[in-house]
């Protein structure tokens, strides 16, 4: 029988970034089905966690975390400025945006809206917390143009804050992470892992 993953991320998270293809992917080979779940994981989730903002954390993490970026940029054959121009950017203009195109277009719209976003961070130097640029990369997935203005509707609202619960009741603590049957997986680089439990091979 076909799995469910829940699929946690943040709209301006580079190893969501570095991931979403790949798994994309994989549960497409597989079947499975995706619950996209955009959430506020500086606002929410870290202070429950023990997660840091990354302009908080050592210098030493700061400088390694730009190394493993590059690695896995160069490894994945994926564009990726280490340093792009609007960054740090707020996320949650994207995330609404990303479940008001999942209520109203389902799971496969979602994710190609969300690949669309974290492109426009970390390969584009795009402003995504710019309403201009949303309804660009809306129009470039051909999608409706009024997904931007439901965005804002206290639905999606609601929506964001109970993917944010649900991140914390599943101990999420960091992005991208992904749940299936009940186990975690966090980071790009547990794709194996996660290709494993959804019964396909690995892709590179």
């Amino acid at each position: 029988m076909p799995s469910t993953v829940d699929y946690y991320f943040t709209p301006q998270s580079p190893w969501t970034y570095l991931g979403h293809q790949r798994f994309a992917a994989m549960v497409k080979a597989s079947g499975a089905t995706v619950r996209v779940l955009p959430v506020d994981l500086g606002g929410k989730v870290f202070p429950v966690s023990g997660g840091l903002p990354l302009g908080q954390r050592a210098p030493q993490r700061q400088a390694y975390r730009l190394l493993e970026l590059q690695r896995y940029s160069d490894h994945l054959k994926a564009p990726l400025n280490l340093k792009p121009k609007y960054f740090p950017v707020p996320g949650d203009d994207a995330a609404r945006l990303i479940i008001a195109v999942d209520m109203h277009d389902g799971a496969d719209a979602a994710m190609t809206i969300s690949g669309a976003i974290f492109s426009a961070v970390w390969a584009e130097e795009r402003q995504i917390s710019d309403a201009a640029v949303l309804a660009q990369l809306l129009a470039e997935c051909k999608l409706p143009a009024e997904r931007l203005a439901q965005s804002a509707d206290a639905a999606v609202q609601a929506r964001y804050e109970a993917n944010t619960q649900q991140a914390i009741d599943a101990n999420v603590f960091g992005a991208p992470s992904y749940v299936v049957d009940g186990e975690l997986f966090w980071g790009q680089d547990r794709l194996d892992f996660v290709a494993r439990k959804i019964g396909v091979p690995a892709l590179a």
